[in-house]
């Protein structure tokens, strides 16, 4: 049987920050990642949008505004160091109707208290020096927003935890965990693993990983995916950068949105849809067991009675392109249903609490010998290096 001093499980960009930070504060241990997948960021970081989130919308003092903030300066620094293209190049948050005029007060109010610097109010006309075929009547300018690769930069947080002794095990599927005295059995579908520590970043199942550790959970993990469209090619002048709606502050996603992406092409949505499987990314990917269990989840079930008609409205324009266009058009009322095509999904992993609460803050919890960072939704990828940051410390504070 292999044994480790700390066993990291999941193999998307927080569990590799993880390990990677964990390398650099802990040279002398012997350190394992483990990921079910043959390869890594297949999930969440491989579906990922690819924006580099500058902390504007996160209340202050959360865990989600001081680990994107700090996240921001580390991951910028790490990709400078490490020749990892990415550009800054700023977004605009507007409002389209009235009642959403003063959510940028306080948008700009959080933006000043997160230390975001050199944000703009900004008029109707104002608007069109940025984007030039937007609507609205009022923004916000942000020029800390940037766009980045994900995937390439967690291949490199790979590099960089194995080239500091890791060791990374793909197709190591987690499938129960005993303990055994002061040791942890970890038991996959290559065999079982002996660690002293667990560290739990397993993103959409990291619910399931958790209740394996013995950690008491109030939470369920319910997946939401979020379908995108392209623009054709022809139509990319429409789109300089990011253009964003002013959020409904009620509901932890932010709105159909143009995204301007690294490696070319510009996307628009998402929506945000009940996923019938966990790493469901089409309407069809169904598994019957995870959807009852999302479906009978009391959260859920509250959640779904509070906000029914934003789902149904959301699952609405999953079905319907013309549906889908006419929210974009709220934002660029001269796109057309023709200048769409097709794009792709991702899977968000929301924590859901059983009296209906969707946890809109990063939650890490601890039992002994284990971390389990159970709710990590956007800006995980943006905070990955600060989240890491942060469970390596607890994961050393326990070790001490």
């Amino acid at each position: 049987m292999e044994k480790y001093d700390i066993v990291v499980i999941g193999g998307g960009i927080v569990g590799l920050a993880t390990a990677y930070q964990l390398s650099l504060k802990k040279p002398d241990l012997k350190i394992g990642l483990l990921e079910k997948e043959e390869s890594l960021a297949s999930h969440q970081t491989g579906h990922n949008s690819g924006v580099i989130h500058s902390g504007l919308y996160y209340k202050p003092g959360s865990l989600k505004a001081k680990n994107c903030v700090d996240g921001y300066n580390r991951l910028i620094q790490f990709c400078d160091e490490n020749d990892i293209k990415y550009e800054l190049c700023g977004k605009i948050v507007v409002a389209t109707d009235a009642f959403q005029i003063p959510q940028l007060d306080t948008l700009q109010s959080r933006g000043a208290q997160n230390g975001l610097e050199g944000i703009k109010r900004l008029i109707r006309e104002q608007l069109h020096e940025y984007e030039p075929h937007v609507a609205g009547l009022a923004g916000l300018y942000v020029p800390q927003t940037g766009i980045i690769d994900y995937k390439e930069v967690a291949q490199k947080y790979a590099e960089k935890f194995k080239e500091n002794g890791g060791e990374i095990k793909l197709g190591h599927k987690v499938v129960n965990i005993v303990s055994r005295g002061e040791s942890k059995i970890v038991q996959t579908y290559k065999g079982d693993i002996e660690t002293g520590m667990i560290v739990n970043c397993a993103g959409l199942y990291s619910d399931k990983i958790a209740r394996m550790t013995g950690q008491q959970l109030n939470v369920k993990i319910i997946p939401f995916r979020g379908e995108y469209f392209e623009l054709k090619p022809e139509k990319h002048n429409l789109v300089k950068n990011l253009i964003y709606p002013v959020p409904d502050p009620n509901f932890p996603f932010l709105g159909v949105h143009f995204t301007r992406m690294i490696n070319g092409g510009i996307e628009a949505g998402p929506n945000a849809v009940l996923a019938f499987k966990r790493e469901g990314y089409t309407k069809s990917d169904i598994d019957i067991p995870e959807l009852v269990e999302s479906l009978t989840w009391p959260g859920f079930i509250k959640v779904a009675s509070k906000y029914w008609k934003t789902g149904f409205g959301e699952m609405y324009r999953s079905f319907s392109k013309s549906a889908f266009t006419n929210a974009l058009q709220k934002l660029m009322p001269e796109l057309q249903e023709s200048d769409l095509i097709p794009g792709g999904a991702g899977v968000r992993a929301q924590a859901c609490d059983k009296d209906g609460g969707l946890i809109d803050d990063f939650l890490i919890l601890e039992t002994k010998g284990v971390v389990n960072v159970c709710n990590a939704p956007s800006p995980a990828a943006t905070s990955s290096l600060a989240i890491g940051n942060t469970v390596a410390d607890k994961v050393v504070l326990q070790l001490a």
